[in-house]
């Protein structure tokens, strides 16, 4: 177990950081830690947590917040590492040992390198020092001022240390380790003087003299700008040191090379010779790689004396005589549809100088025949030629060398097989000599990597070469200003399109519908597509439908898509290949996700990984096209793909599904506790519960909440597939944590989902589970006006709470019962049956409960015509909470409130009421309480904002639902 308060505040323990929650929590933490093993009083914890003046019920938050993390611990076995979270009068103290607190460690480590007699000792004792860092101090907590406080002394801390380190550097004569160890530091504090002399004394000691200039007149102008005044006296005698030249690097300093050649990587001439893509001079043999200087007839001897006819424009000559115009393309793909987006964005980028044009895709969708129907459509466009070929990057068969391709070229262009040099660097300098004043296409199909595609590059201006690849070929886009035409999948009217092309537009025509569902189960790949037309070509008595129905089977699919050596299989199989094995490993996990999207976190539970390493594989399969980044952070997997990855490691289906089930626990689990803070834990984690090795954090209720929204289908399904696999104990948690959602948006369509939660829950034989799935899916029903399933629903919900001896789910069962007889006219019972609820929350005691039951206590009194009992209940409730992010809750109140004031007569304090309620619902989203409050309002005013901001809180409820 570890602390940590250098970077985000967490607890690192075994099986990754504990979910702490929300930031106040993380808040109490760090007051805690920054004072471990001394008593930490509630004022000062208060201060911590809250900036202005706390609320009412701020003891009873601090207490709330203390108790689960003291949970935490005592999960995480703090114990046994003699961690204790203990109570002592009106203060917390968190005992632990210090070894365990990498702020601790630092100052430890500081103190350990101060006594070094070694500058190298020194250097290392440092170096560790930092390394404990992993961002900004205190990171993820509420920005309180002693907090800030103790932040930043730290961030002082680390600076000093920085600077220590650039000494011991200097020490040693490490000059360039000192400036590389501060620049970064003098960058992100760019008025802080020590820092800035400490990097122009380290860059003028390691002979940049300049740059060390040049960063203290930076500094003058910033402090000048920012504070009005000049350098200090330590930034000033830096200045003047480098001035007077004290401490040089000894001897002036050059990067040119020690040749005869001129510096700068020029040539001889003055010209500048063809380098690399930063403008650097390439490594030369000769005149051989200095097309711009002299042709190369390809007998190693220059032709600079042929005169300007040597290089005129056109085909390449042998004894006067013109070459034919080369073509090597293959003939045009048949049955080519669509792609108009695709086509356009090539001849756009082509338009471009010296163009390279960069298909990607995945495996099957079409890329060469996109590439050759381009290349086909305009001949004109390119009188010099065109030339093709296949890099086998993702064959079975060996590559070709770049020497064979470059020869198959200059063969084409008209060089004599005798003058075709016999080097690669040879061979690519005459190949971009002979193209640099043609007008020339030049297609590289099937490209494995950017370094296979370089020595292949024309020279000229008015070239373009069109590059297909299942890769990104990132190097490319960096290094030759490639531009990417990415090609996706086929929509469905283009996929049946190419199904007629194949087996005619009177087959497909016949059976419409089925030839749409064969687009889709094929998923829009072109050549599944034509796998399929194929054996439905070579079979006529079979109907479109039936070839569905084979399709459908998931089983067999991906072996219908295969004939002789073409198909999917094959495609991905020669994808794959070229993968690590770690990519491979965390693929074929993926195909046993139950959901449609993935992330790092998700990747890694399937996968049995940590989400650095998840995320490390999926950036590579989505280089090879494997996987497609829906989002920021979201991947999809096309189901094809899906498929072949199931079959990669078939064995390994339970281990995934279970990890991915427990990750998304552990999640939502985090996501509920700081979307809704305070209330208790929905359940106790299964018995077999594998944690995952780390937890996604959510900063705020809006990042919780959004989560959850953009999980609910994947969540659904995963809950779908525990139930198939006799999970239950999985399923019923999984949904059952959703309830913050559930009660932002009920009128959702939350009801399917749920039953699944009861069936599991039923399955189970556990009635704490059905009892909670009751109360929840009870509720919904209410909200969606099915009150007489709601009462079926919530009947036995309080006698199976008793039985599992869950109190306050008997509480909650009560105030859901209660709602509905109230619907049903029962006012006088369903008050009863909230006053029973709050008995029971204040035996426990539980202000989130007891608040739950006032609050709908006090709807019931207003609607009994007793708005000054519903006004004190509201009150009571008030005073008890919410905390500012419980937003539903204090919506509801603040509407309740409304409304008895206007019944008590008081009609401009309820309108007061009523208009902040709207508006605190409107700001977060709630539009189900903007809606109420501002019908309300409607009953008293006809003011035209309200009936406006009525219509689009009904309008959003419409659109969301």
């Amino acid at each position: 177990m570890e602390f940590r308060l250098l970077g985000t505040v967490c607890v690192d323990t075994l099986t990754g950081p504990l979910p702490l929650g929300p930031a106040k929590r993380r808040s109490l933490l760090a007051a805690l830690l920054l004072h471990a093993n001394t008593p930490v009083s509630m004022a000062r914890l208060t201060d911590c947590l809250w900036d202005d003046e706390p609320p009412l019920h701020a003891r009873t938050v601090i207490q709330g917040h203390v108790s689960r993390l003291r949970a935490l611990l005592v999960g995480a076995d703090a114990q046994a590492y003699g961690v204790e979270l203990a109570t002592l009068g009106d203060a917390y103290v968190l005992r632990a040992p210090e070894t365990l607190l990498d702020s601790q460690r630092f100052e430890e480590l500081l103190m350990l390198a101060r006594e070094q007699r070694d500058p190298a000792d020194t250097v290392l004792m440092l170096k560790e020092a930092l390394s404990l860092w992993q961002g900004p101090a205190l990171t993820g907590t509420f920005a309180s001022a002693p907090l800030q406080a103790a932040a930043h002394a730290l961030e002082e801390s680390r600076l000093s240390t920085v600077e220590q380190l650039a000494r011991a550097y200097g020490e040693l004569g490490e000059h360039h380790r000192a400036a590389a160890a501060l620049r970064a530091e003098a960058v992100a504090h760019p008025m802080r003087e020590s820092l800035a002399a400490a990097l122009m004394t380290a860059l003028h000691r390691s002979g940049r003299q300049s740059e060390a200039l040049d960063c203290f007149h930076r500094t003058r102008r910033l402090l000048a700008d920012e504070l009005g005044i000049d350098p200090g006296r330590e930034l000033a005698d830096a200045y003047a040191r480098i001035l007077r030249g004290e401490g040089d690097a000894g001897g002036p300093v050059t990067d040119a090379p020690q040749t005869g050649r001129p510096p700068h990587g020029g040539t001889p001439s003055g010209r500048q010779a063809h380098g690399g893509a930063d403008g650097t001079a390439a490594p030369q043999a000769g005149p051989l790689l200095l097309p711009e200087a002299s042709a190369y007839d390809g007998t190693g001897e220059a032709r600079a004396a042929a005169g300007p006819a040597a290089m005129a424009p056109g085909p390449y000559t042998v004894a006067g005589v013109p070459a034919p115009v080369a073509d090597l393309l293959p003939r045009a793909p048949r049955g080519f549809h669509g792609r108009g987006a695709e086509l356009t964005a090539l001849s756009r980028a082509a338009a471009g100088e010296a163009p390279v044009c960069l298909v990607t895709g995945p495996a099957g969708v079409g890329k060469t025949a996109l590439a050759l129907h381009w290349a086909r459509r305009t001949p004109a466009a390119f009188p010099d030629g065109r030339l093709f070929a296949d890099l086998r990057g993702f064959g079975e068969a060996a590559e070709p060398t770049p020497l064979e391709v470059l020869r198959e070229f200059l063969l084409a262009l008209g060089v004599a097989p005798r003058r075709v040099p016999e080097s690669v660097a040879g061979a690519a300098a005459l190949f971009r000599s002979l193209t640099d004043r043609l007008s020339l296409l030049v297609v590289l199909d099937n490209a494995r990597d950017s370094a296979q595609v370089r020595p292949l590059l024309p020279g000229g201006a008015d070239c373009v070469t069109l590059v297909t690849s299942r890769h990104r070929l990132d190097g490319l886009i960096a290094s030759e200003a490639a531009v990417p035409v990415p090609v996706d999948i086929l929509e469905p009217p283009d996929g049946t399109a190419l199904l007629a092309g194949v087996l005619g537009e009177e087959r497909v025509l016949a059976e419409p519908v089925a030839a749409r569902r064969l687009a889709e189960l094929c998923g829009g790949l072109p050549l599944a597509l034509r796998v399929t037309a194929a054996r439905l070509a070579g079979r006529p008595q079979w109907t479109l439908a039936a070839m569905a129905g084979e399709l459908a089977d998931e089983r067999s699919r991906l072996s219908y898509l295969d004939v002789e050596d073409t198909g999917v299989s094959a495609a991905l199989r020669l994808t794959v290949q070229q993968l690590p094995p770690d990519a491979v490993h965390h693929l074929g996990r993926l195909g046993h996700h139950p959901g449609s999207h993935f992330d790092p976190y998700t990747t890694a539970a399937l996968a049995g990984s940590d989400p650095v390493t998840a995320g490390a594989a999926l950036e590579r399969l989505a280089a090879a096209h494997l996987v497609t980044e829906a989002g920021p952070g979201r991947w999809i997997l096309h189901d094809l793909v899906r498929l072949y990855a199931r079959g990669l490691d078939p064995a390994a289906a339970p281990d995934a599904l279970t990890g991915v089930l427990d990750h998304y626990i552990a999640t939502a689990l985090a996501a509920a506790d700081t979307a809704e803070p305070g209330g208790e834990p929905c359940f106790v984690l299964p018995d077999d519960f594998h944690p995952p090795a780390a937890i996604r954090d959510f900063t705020d209720r809006a990042e919780a909440m959004g989560w959850l929204a953009a999980e609910r289908e994947d969540l659904t399904l995963a809950a779908t597939a525990a139930r198939a696999a006799g999970l239950d104990d999985r399923a019923w948690r999984i949904i059952l944590l959703q309830w913050p959602h559930v009660v932002w948006r009920v009128r959702d369509g939350w009801t399917p989902m749920l039953d699944i939660a009861l069936a599991a829950a039923v399955a189970r034989e556990d009635p704490y589970a059905e009892s909670r799935v009751r109360n929840l899916l009870g509720w919904v029903l209410t909200e969606e006006g099915r009150t007489g399933e709601a009462v079926a629903m919530l009947e036995p919900s309080p006698g199976l709470a008793r039985q599992a001896g869950d109190r306050l789910g008997e509480a909650t069962a009560l105030i859901n019962l209660a709602i509905v007889q109230a619907e049903q006219g029962g006012l006088d019972l369903a008050m009863e049956g909230c006053e029973r609820a709050l008995r029971l929350a204040r035996e426990e005691p539980d202000a989130h409960t007891e608040m739950l039951a006032l609050q709908h206590l006090a709807r019931m009194q207003l609607t009994a015509g007793r708005p000054q009992d519903a006004l004190d209940s509201a009150r009571t409730a008030f005073g008890l909470g919410p905390e500012h992010e419980e937003a539903a809750r204090r919506v509801l109140l603040l509407s309740v409130s409304g409304e008895a004031h206007l019944a008590l007569g008081a009609e401009e304090e309820g309108v007061r009421l009523l208009d902040e309620a709207a508006t605190e619902a409107e700001r977060a989203g709630y539009d189900e309480g903007a809606l109420r409050a501002l019908a309300a309002l409607l009953r008293v005013t006809a003011s035209p904002d309200h009936v406006r901001r009525h219509t689009e809180a009904a309008r959003r409820l419409t659109a969301d639902g």
